[in-house]
């Protein structure tokens, strides 16, 4: 009922970044015709509605609840690592319902689980998601999560992050072809798996129906991960286009990833993508 009262405000009153959204979704589906565009648009409002609810409830769920709202698909491929306690990277997306991800995966391994996270902007929001978080597992800013993985490399943990968001101009960043036009990505992914040398993972999520979602993953890479290379960020990326295909009204079209161009003298070689450093 929350959600339903959402969409009208949302979408017809306040407008939420409905520019942006239009923008992005006319970029990747090309083949699309307005009136289909249009739809998938209504689509996503609706989804994001129905995720602003979700997440405020978070914070009053039991594990018990999340354990039934998300199904784990296939956790039987994390089983070999876990019964070795290797460490592992969870790299996942803005797609679904990320905090209702985050926690049924944390209350479900057996080993502490580190999220790594980019702050929001709002202080108050901030401090909201993250105490939700700390019921499941351990939140760490981004700007620790090199030095937290090497602190306790020797320790049986997972860390896991949303990586799809677009890297700040004054970072390192990695340009890639994505969705139709070239992005920007963190460097992170690729750098702390190559100094842990741990197994790494894409943790996709699906909506089976309103309140109700699906969890797969999928190793992208084991070690030992070559150094100075971008082979996990071209699996994590191919990975994340994938997932957006299949079920593209779940994914963050609000989310500004195109926001940043790349420097003129690698404009041109998306192919053979290049790191930036400002």
């Amino acid at each position: 009922r929350l959600s339903a009262l959402l969409f009208p405000l949302l979408y017809h009153v306040v407008r939420y970044r409905r520019r942006t959204v239009a923008e992005n979704l006319s970029a990747a589906f090309p083949e699309l015709d307005a009136t289909a565009r249009h739809e998938l648009e209504r689509r996503f409002y609706r989804h994001i509605c129905d995720l602003m609810a979700e997440i405020f409830a978070r914070r009053y769920m039991r594990a018990a609840e999340i354990e039934q709202r998300v199904r784990l698909e296939n956790q039987q491929v994390l089983q070999p690592f876990i019964e070795r306690k290797q460490s592992f990277l969870l790299l996942s997306i803005h797609q679904g319902n990320w905090e209702w991800l985050l926690a049924r995966v944390g209350n479900f391994l057996p080993c502490p689980m580190d999220g790594i996270y980019k702050p929001l902007h709002d202080a108050a929001m901030d401090r909201f998601i993250l105490d939700s978080r700390a019921q499941s597992i351990n939140p760490v800013p981004f700007q620790n999560a090199g030095r937290e993985m090497l602190r306790s490399r020797r320790q049986f943990r997972a860390f896991a992050m949303l990586a799809d968001q677009a890297p700040f101009k004054r970072d390192s960043r990695y340009w890639h072809s994505f969705l139709n036009r070239t992005a920007s990505f963190y460097l992170g992914p690729q750098k702390l798996a190559e100094a842990v040398q741990c197994p790494v993972f894409f943790v996709s999520m699906k909506k089976d129906a309103r309140g109700s979602y699906t969890v797969r993953f999928e190793l992208l890479a084991e070690p030992p991960h070559a150094r100075d290379e971008f082979t996990i960020l071209d699996s994590y990326i191919a990975a994340c286009e994938a997932a957006i295909r299949a079920q593209p009204e779940t994914w963050l079209w609000s989310n500004r990833k195109w926001k940043h161009q790349p420097p003129a003298d690698e404009a041109a070689s998306v192919d053979a993508p290049k790191t930036t450093a400002n």
